[in-house]
């Protein structure tokens, strides 16, 4: 199926955008939607403790049924070592005028974010969920829990209000940190026929992220001959020696003018200081702003070699996530977050982030996707990550009023009355 294009007069009128934004500025909504974040940050989701990640998806599984009610469907896709992917939908309440999905009568939005953190298990005991001076910290507050609370928190205003709703299909996984390996494939089916895709990871101030580099991740190996240093330095060959060439060749490839950086983040190698080593690594990542740069990049990590021809380089890795790049149908998607942004509060920045996402995979097949929908903050992989808490009724509100423009609600380009 091809994807339907969001058309871009589908903003909602100023008075079902102004009903949503007073009710998520609720007092007691705010606090439930607080204490929803609290709930998620103390159930800690480390990457790579399959435990603590099933525990994570029964959470969202049970505050989904809580928040919204049971889902139309639901669908765990079990991973025996990784986290596992969860996809719950609910069904809408509107239409595009004369036109249906494979979902039924109502659009379908795919909303997208994972619960696997950075954080190891245990960080939670003395680094506990506190809110403070305005702001909210804890691990795995930013990036990105606070981003699924808010996706919960926004059709939940919708269906409070008795506003349309198009379909969603909200699809939480647990492996994004680690490079979304298992989840990817469930992600990309889950988006095929949607409207649109909202990916709830963290915003910029006021900003969503319309475009982010691709991410190469690599290990270039040097394998040469070992001698002792002093007995018999020429009849070794230096992995190390040739690595440290790799690495000035890697480092030279890197154009910033073009959206392409290099950074060689760990070097290991020989036994001792003098035996000439036999054998070095290192950990190279890579990030492209498009693709020609990552067929440039692809020629440059082909070619590298030593400057002693008996030292041998090998290259293993790849490019993890592709380039998001804006294409039409995803700038029309833009222009409708910008004028619900606009009406709520002010216009949206249109942020272009080295980062990568799960958004990256979508935007890769043609699909429209924003992402950055979740909260404002700082401090992602970091002991200062918080979420800004003024910031969060309006990132609900956003999310809801985007949701509300995608189900086909009349607009004054559109209205009838």
């Amino acid at each position: 199926m091809s994807e339907r294009e969001p058309e871009p007069d589908l903003a909602p009128d100023g008075g079902a955008l102004s009903r949503i934004a007073s009710w998520c500025h609720d007092q007691g909504h705010r606090d439930g939607y607080l204490a929803d974040l609290r709930r998620l940050v103390e159930q800690e989701s480390p990457s790579d403790d399959k435990p603590l990640l099933d525990a994570t998806a029964g959470l969202l599984l049970e505050m989904l049924s809580e928040r919204l009610g049971e889902p139309g469907r639901t669908v765990r896709h079990r991973d025996p070592g990784l986290g596992d992917v969860i996809e719950a939908e609910y069904p809408g309440t509107a239409t595009y005028p004369g036109t249906t999905t494979a979902t039924g009568s109502a659009p379908l939005v795919t909303v997208v974010g994972h619960y696997d953190t950075v954080w190891p298990a245990g960080t939670i005991a003395d680094w506990p969920f506190t809110v403070t001076d305005g702001t909210a910290s804890g691990p795995g507050a930013f990036d990105m829990k606070a981003g699924l609370a808010q996706g919960m928190w926004a059709l939940r205003a919708l269906h409070a209000l008795g506003l349309p709703r198009p379909t969603v299909r909200f699809v939480f996984n647990g492996d994004e940190e680690t490079g979304s390996a298992v989840s990817r494939p469930f992600i990309e089916r889950a988006t095929e026929g949607a409207a649109a895709t909202l990916v709830l990871e963290p915003g910029g101030e006021w900003g969503i992220k319309a475009g982010r580099k691709g991410v190469g991740i690599f290990t270039v190996t040097a394998k040469g001959i070992e001698a002792h240093a002093g007995l018999d330095p020429a009849k070794g060959a230096s992995a190390v020696h040739g690595l440290a060439d790799v690495v000035r060749a890697l480092v030279d490839a890197a154009a910033p003018a073009r959206g392409t950086t290099v950074n060689v983040g760990r070097i290991s190698g020989g036994t001792a200081r003098n035996v000439i080593a036999g054998e070095a690594s290192a950990l190279v990542d890579v990030r492209v702003a498009t693709e020609e740069e990552t067929v440039r990049m692809d020629r440059v990590l082909a070619g590298l070699a030593a400057t002693d021809p008996r030292v041998t380089v090998t290259v293993d890795g790849g490019w993890n996530r592709p380039p998001m790049l804006p294409g039409p149908a995803g700038r029309r998607l833009f222009a409708l977050a910008d004028a619900v942004a606009t009406r709520i509060r002010a216009p949206l920045a249109e942020l272009f982030v080295g980062g990568s996402s799960d958004a990256n995979f979508v935007a890769a097949l043609g699909r429209p996707v924003l992402c950055g929908m979740g909260a404002t903050g700082d401090g992602a992989h970091a002991r200062h990550e918080h979420v800004i808490v003024a910031d969060l009724p309006d990132r609900v509100a956003l999310t809801a009023g985007v949701l509300l423009g995608l189900a086909g609600h009349d607009s004054p380009a559109r209205s009838t009355h």
